[in-house]
């Protein structure tokens, strides 16, 4: 069996996380005190403190408290949208249209590793997830997917690739089970 040594310095190639060292900072502490603490269980607080951050938000958009967002300033929301204690890592831009729900503990990861080579170099790409999306409790959303409109995500799956507007997706790696009927 041959033993191959990951390089820890590896490439970043173009990624920048796009706040200067003293907001990051700031957010850092704001996401500890008020984020993972869920001392502040009102949305309408969490949501000032995201746009405070940079985060473009809607209107009635509801957080629920134990949200983690990596960077707030790389983060869309649009009307009417819902998120519960949600994992949001955007490394690179996350768009959420209106009307869009991300359930309990999914996950949003907008990079990776390539770990086809041994500088185990950084990649990253958009998420977006347009009008009326659903990503179920505990799913995964990968870097770059497109998730379109009225499209589902069934609790626990895994989206690899783009999602058809008003279909079901369910598994790992998620696949289209039947059209979503919305009465």
């Amino acid at each position: 069996m041959n033993k191959t040594q990951l390089n820890k310095n590896f490439n970043t190639g173009n990624f920048h996380i796009g706040a200067s060292a003293l907001k990051q900072f700031l957010w850092y502490f704001t996401d500890v005190f008020f984020f993972k603490t869920k001392l502040i269980p009102i949305s309408s607080i969490l949501v000032f403190l995201l746009r405070l951050f940079g985060a473009k938000i809607g209107k009635e958009v509801r957080i629920k408290p134990g949200i983690y967002v990596k960077y707030p300033w790389k983060l869309v929301i649009g009307n009417y949208s819902w998120l519960a204690d949600c994992y949001i890592e955007n490394l690179d831009f996350v768009y959420i249209g209106d009307n869009c729900c991300i359930s309990q503990q999914a996950m949003l990861i907008t990079g990776n590793h390539n770990y086809r080579k041994t500088s185990f170099d950084l990649f990253t790409a958009p998420i977006t997830l347009e009008d009326g999306a659903w990503i179920g409790a505990a799913a995964k959303v990968c870097p770059g997917i497109k998730v379109h409109n009225h499209a589902v995500l069934t609790m626990g799956s895994v989206a690899t690739k783009a999602l058809a507007a008003y279909a079901i997706y369910q598994g790992n790696p998620a696949v289209k089970i039947k059209e979503r009927e919305i009465r």
